[in-house]
């Protein structure tokens, strides 16, 4: 069954990988630190080694962080998440979007209403929101630290369903990982998975997304029939 646009009456995007382009920003740091062993790779080339490393440690993370969460063990990791997300804030201030989502979520603004779903810690999230001045479009934020259970639990979209003053079933959850997807899908929400972060199509369409896009920029097409600006 695939998506029914005219059911959609507000919109939950996750950060990472979604909006925020964090995958390409993890590639680089992976490949900056296997410089030194570009021997070992064909062509010399690091890069692709960079980036399957990445993808291969998203799932089992998100599965950790599941089990802890389930077993209400995820407060000290949260904290140490801070620390660090601290720590590397003082090295690098900035963060990078995903090419042309800014223009997608302009064109969404006043059309229909959005809400953040991230299982990102409170601090770096709306750090991220400061820095592209985002707070304005979306209706409300949910993080890691919102509900009692975070994604792939369905607290967060529940949350910010009800936050829209919509029913969850009403919503659609955007991500890029089977976190989001699963997250949705128990919420009664439709899903939208996007290949411009750390999800694969075939595990994003068996975990039951309802429709793949290349990019979290194609959505306005999707929704309105608009080309990405």
């Amino acid at each position: 069954m695939g998506l029914d646009v005219s059911r959609i009456r507000g919109l939950c995007f996750d950060v990472d990988g979604t909006l925020s382009d964090t995958d390409d920003v993890w590639v680089q740091q992976f490949e900056e630190r296997l410089r030194w062993a570009r021997f070992l790779f064909r062509k010399g080339e690091v890069r692709p080694a960079a980036r399957w490393l990445v993808m291969t440690l998203e799932t089992p993370g998100n599965v950790g962080y599941h089990v802890l969460d389930r077993l209400n063990l995820d407060a000290w990791m949260i904290r140490g998440m801070q620390r660090l997300g601290r720590l590397r804030a003082r090295r690098r201030k900035t963060f990078r979007m995903v090419p042309q989502v800014l223009e997608m979520l302009t064109a969404v603004r006043g059309r229909l209403p959005m809400s953040v779903v991230s299982a990102r810690d409170e601090e770096s999230t709306l750090a991220f929101l400061h820095q592209f001045d985002l707070h304005g479009l979306f209706h409300s934020v949910a993080t890691s630290q919102t509900c009692q259970y975070t994604k792939p639990f369905p607290d967060p979209v529940v949350w910010a369903a009800r936050q829209m003053g919509l029913e969850p079933q009403d919503c659609l959850m955007i991500g890029d990982t089977t976190v989001d997807i699963r997250a949705g899908k128990a919420a009664g929400a439709q899903t939208v998975g996007v290949l411009c972060g750390f999800g694969d199509e075939k595990e994003l369409r068996r975990a039951g997304a309802d429709l793949i896009l290349p990019s979290t920029a194609d959505l306005a097409q999707v929704l309105f029939g608009e080309p990405k600006r």
